[in-house]
């Protein structure tokens, strides 16, 4: 089963960030689109307890579906994030949101951002905007990950393993929120104004 690793760190400059990224090796592959995500469990949030996730996506005109989970063997939680993931573009995903709806599913939680995707032909180099501040992701294997973020001026001790679920749950801690999704409608738009895109 394919293994995806990766690591996040927060991005104070964007801009910056992405001037570095030509010089250390990487190309634009999907110049900055709006992403929509919607994840499905049961009501009684099984999935959740499991550290599952199943999920569409819409993303740059793209539907896909995604479910994660955590390794049985191999590496655990190190500095690095590991899940198993498996991954399949659909046709439609309202279709299959219909369909999960009539299996019993609910659409447990919602969450927006804007990325723009590079590669260096090994790995990607992902930049998130989202409505809780902005990240970026480091995805391939863990000494790719740690080679990357070095050429970038990024330390280990920067690096995120937690979910924008988790980011997000902290962050209505932290602000005393009552938002339930990671929506730019739900959050407002901070400090500066993104274009707004419809979801999913």
């Amino acid at each position: 089963m394919p293994i995806e690793t990766e690591i996040k760190f927060r991005v104070p400059d964007v801009a910056a960030l992405a001037v570095r990224l030509s010089p250390a090796g990487f190309r634009l592959e999907t110049p900055r689109s709006f992403e929509s995500n919607v994840l499905y469990d049961t009501v009684d949030r099984q999935l959740r307890a499991r550290t599952e996730i199943l999920r569409i996506r819409r993303y740059a005109g793209r539907w896909t579906l995604t479910h994660k989970r955590l390794p049985t063997s191999g590496p655990g939680e190190d500095r690095h994030k590991h899940r198993i993931e498996t991954e399949t573009a659909i046709a439609d995903g309202n279709a299959l949101a219909e369909f999960f709806l009539g299996l019993g599913l609910v659409s447990a939680f919602r969450y927006e951002k804007w990325r723009t995707e590079w590669t260096d032909g090994e790995g990607h180099c992902v930049i998130d905007e989202t409505p809780i501040g902005d990240y970026a992701e480091l995805e391939g294997s863990p000494a790719w990950i740690d080679r990357s973020a070095a050429r970038l001026g990024i330390d280990p001790g920067e690096y995120v393993t937690l979910s924008y679920g988790r980011l997000f749950d902290e962050w209505r801690e932290e602000h005393r929120s009552t938002a339930q999704n990671l929506t730019f409608d739900a959050i407002g738009n901070l400090s500066r104004p993104w274009p707004l895109s419809p979801g999913v």
